[in-house]
């Protein structure tokens, strides 16, 4: 339950489950926006990371939002037809980290607008990018409470030695999403 701001009545929260290449994927939110991405947990790499994957929802489609409904289409492209992303409308987000001015708010809206897909940078760049060089650790807690990954790509922050760092969704997880993104924009060069 995700409240909205004081005063506001708490938002009807709706769920569904995408079933993708790295596992099921739940996504909630409200009529306002998107609320969060949940990760499963990889253990094994998927294998065929080459092959179009599918993400289609498996649970909850009956009751999904207009922003579930986005954040489904945008899920789907992202494993199937990466070159499709960038002209789909990223879903509204209404979770309280993105709808405050905060450090890092700012941090997770730099990085959905200017880190594009198969590219990576450090925590340090985007710290530069979001206005505070000397704030790197800060970029990698914000890193940690993004509730939107995948969609807004904390897993395209690396440290600044060329490794992949720490993932939400585990080191395996973080390396297949760059590895599938390394492959997809390769095919489209």
């Amino acid at each position: 339950q995700v409240n909205s701001k004081q005063g506001e009545p708490p938002c009807k929260e709706k769920h569904a489950v995408l079933l993708s290449p790295v596992g099921k994927l739940e996504i909630s939110g409200c009529e306002a926006g998107l609320h969060e991405i949940k990760l499963p947990k990889m253990i094994v790499l998927p294998s065929g990371a080459e092959s179009p994957g599918t993400c289609e929802v498996c649970e909850g489609a009956e009751e999904m939002t207009e922003p579930l409904k986005q954040c489904s289409a945008w899920l789907h492209a992202y494993f199937c037809e990466p070159a499709r992303t960038a002209s789909l409308p990223v879903p509204a987000f209404h979770h309280p980290l993105l709808q405050q001015d905060s450090f890092t708010g700012q941090v997770l809206r730099t990085l959905l607008r200017d880190v594009k897909f198969g590219e990576a940078v450090s925590y340090k760049q985007l710290a530069d990018l979001a206005g505070n060089s000397r704030a790197a650790r800060a970029v990698g807690g914000a890193m940690r409470s993004n509730p939107i990954p995948i969609i807004i790509p904390c897993h395209r922050v690396i440290r600044s030695s060329g490794q992949s760092g720490n993932y939400g969704g585990g080191s395996l997880m973080k390396e297949w999403l760059l590895s599938h993104e390394k492959l997809q924009k390769e095919k489209l060069a």
